[in-house]
């Protein structure tokens, strides 16, 4: 099948360069049946390849078919309105079906799914939970219900890759029975996906939120060394969900769930997308993600996504070479070593060999798997050497991290893993107390009356300063209305005390200035008396309207009661949402880095057999 893809690859490589329409005469008639000409075309490329002409001749024949069936498509869209869609399956529904769709573009997501059933192109489109665009841009992945065809910029004779929401891939029977069972295995996987984007949506929350590092779970971003990077708060959010997703991605990816993983590692790249291109040159996770979706292509067996993989190769190359440096200065000058970073080499060399194969590049293919070959002799790890590391107390993730740093030195590799222990320890105390203060600094300003959103935009723009922060409150009173969502500060939003208007109109003040002053201040006799005399005696406009539109809140209803039961099943499925994305978060930070190369081993030997095979029959012809 590998050898077919290539054959394929190189004729259609041949074609655009002889500039050879298999759709018009000589080679098609004007019934649009075979012309003479193609059997003097496929002796011509079958000596060039120096390979059996009936072989060439019969696949350049699929070619001229589906060039004449997408012409048609084409004269038909126009006419009708009615595009074509090409559909790719997952491997394990691929034989004898159709894989075309005919459809308006004004259709959801949901409406194309129950048509694709309806025309059988799949079982259970129903069991997909994701349909996207093969070769563009994935962070477009089309939404699988809601949204018209055409407002999620589908158009005509594009190509879609159909998602299976399966873990495994037994050949099951196609009966009533097991069509409802995987109808109701998908419904389960779709849930545990939304249950997987709430959790990552709570922890990226928190990262906003005021949190005791002591006890309420959240996640951080680090830099190469394991310190926490300051980020805009702009984009803060969406690095979290980009990581997050990336990390669940990978542990799907571990237990080979790729049908899962997939939807993941897009939304991943999608949020990835809203941070600014200086901030993904300092971390290698972009890199590492682009490199994960193309491997998450090859398992599926939609190698259709080619030219989706070559620009997430060169993606990945450019953004490795902007993070390590050239020829990996940056990232020595950091780590003191390169040899763990070598393992994400390897892939890329690996998929970029694979990918040139199936392009037809034959040459560049083997050049690409020699590389990758290469890469995985200087990575192999003498197992007896990672026992000896066992023996010592420490884990099989430490042992191959270590002895690739250390160049495969035992005690080198033992010292290296020792030193990284207590380096991290030390980061995390130093990060746990940074915290820690920032939530003192908090809570000292939410006492002065400060509201948290408040205080947290000051002490981010004083780096964390408590005294410039609290200059930085004094001197832009307006930072007072900045929402705050914390109940324990809003329930003080109350009528001002009679005392303090008395003592604010003791200064001097009128009294209704006063009161709208203190509520606007929230009982803060000192900013509410700094405020009006710094304007005249009055509230500055934009704070008089924030007096006019605010309302006191609610009294409780029964309904609030009533709901008591509601919120605390929330709650409960909130916990179990991120309880299960912190299992997925491996506990060593490097785990990005840690392979067994079992597989690699595999198909690099696989492939090279490929590109051998090529040479061999060149050399007997």
């Amino acid at each position: 099948m590998a050898q077919k893809k290539y054959l394929q690859a190189k004729l259609t490589q041949f074609l655009r360069e002889d500039r050879i329409q298999l759709w018009k005469p000589p080679y098609t008639n004007e019934n649009k049946e075979v012309g003479l000409a193609l059997k003097d075309l496929a002796k011509k490329y079958s000596d060039k390849l120096e390979c059996c002409e009936n072989e060439v001749e019969k696949i350049i024949e699929e070619i001229r078919c589906k060039a004449i069936e997408r012409g048609t498509g084409n004269e038909h869209y126009k006419t009708t309105g009615i595009a074509t869609i090409e559909v790719f399956l997952p491997s394990r529904l691929k034989r004898d079906r159709k894989n075309l769709l005919e459809t308006r573009l004004h259709i959801t997501g949901r409406e194309l799914r129950s048509k694709g059933t309806a025309e059988g192109i799949e079982n259970g489109f129903s069991s997909a939970v994701q349909l996207g665009p093969v070769g563009m841009d994935t962070q477009h992945q089309w939404s699988p219900l809601r949204e018209t065809l055409e407002d999620q910029g589908v158009t005509h004779n594009v190509k879609a890759m159909v998602l299976e929401l399966k873990q495994s891939e037994e050949d099951a029977r196609k009966n009533t029975q097991v069509e409802e069972e995987e109808q109701c295995e998908a419904k389960l996987k779709e849930k545990r996906i939304q249950r997987t984007k709430r959790g990552l949506e709570i922890l990226a929350e928190r990262a906003e939120m005021v949190v005791d590092p002591e006890t309420t779970p959240y996640l951080d971003i680090a830099n190469q060394t394991g310190r926490s990077i300051r980020i805009p708060p702009s984009e803060r959010k969406a690095l979290m969900l980009a990581m997050g997703y990336h990390e669940k991605g990978r542990a799907f990816l571990k237990r080979k769930e790729y049908g899962i993983a997939l939807p993941c590692l897009l939304d991943a790249d999608k949020y990835f997308c809203e941070c600014c291109r200086e901030l993904l040159d300092t971390v290698d996770n972009y890199a590492v993600l682009q490199l994960d979706i193309v491997w998450c292509y090859f398992r599926l067996g939609q190698l259709e996504c080619l030219e989706d993989a070559e620009k997430k190769l060169n993606m990945a190359q450019k953004c490795f070479k902007n993070c390590y440096g050239e020829n990996h200065q940056r990232l020595v000058h950091i780590k003191g070593n390169c040899g763990k970073e070598k393992v994400l080499f390897l892939r890329l060399y690996l998929l970029q060999g694979i990918r040139n194969y199936h392009s037809g590049n034959g040459e560049e293919a083997c050049e690409y798997l020699n590389k990758a070959r290469q890469l995985f002799k200087e990575l192999y790890i003498d197992p007896s050497k990672v026992h000896n590391l066992l023996q010592l107390g420490f884990t099989a993730q430490e042992a191959r991290l270590g002895l690739r740093a250390c160049d495969g030195n035992v005690d080198h590799a033992a010292a290296h893993i020792t030193n990284r222990r207590e380096e991290l320890d030390q980061i995390r105390k130093e990060e746990r107390e940074k915290k820690r203060r920032r939530l003192e600094n908090i809570n000292y300003l939410k006492e002065m009356g400060y509201s948290t959103h408040a205080a947290k935009q000051a002490l981010h723009q004083a780096v964390g300063n408590l005294e410039e922060a609290l200059k930085i409150l004094l001197s832009n009173p307006r930072m007072w209305l900045l929402n705050d969502s914390d109940p324990e500060t809003n329930k003080h939003q109350e009528s001002p005390s009679q005392e303090n208007i008395d003592q604010m109109v003791y200064m001097g003040f009128d009294a209704a200035a006063a009161r709208a002053a203190l509520k606007v201040f929230r009982g803060n006799v000192q900013l509410a008396a700094q405020t009006l005399a710094l304007n005249g005696g009055s509230l500055p406009p934009d704070l008089q309207l924030s007096v006019e539109d605010s309302s006191p809140s609610p009294s409780t209803s029964p309904s609030d009661s009533a709901g008591t039961s509601s919120a605390s099943t929330d709650e409960d499925m909130e916990t179990e949402a991120v309880n299960e994305i912190l299992e997925d978060i491996p506990e060593h930070e490097e785990d990005y880095l840690d392979s067994t190369l079992e597989d690699e081993e595999i198909i690099i030997a696989e492939y090279l057999s490929y590109v051998e095979n090529i040479k061999s029959a060149t050399k007997k012809n």
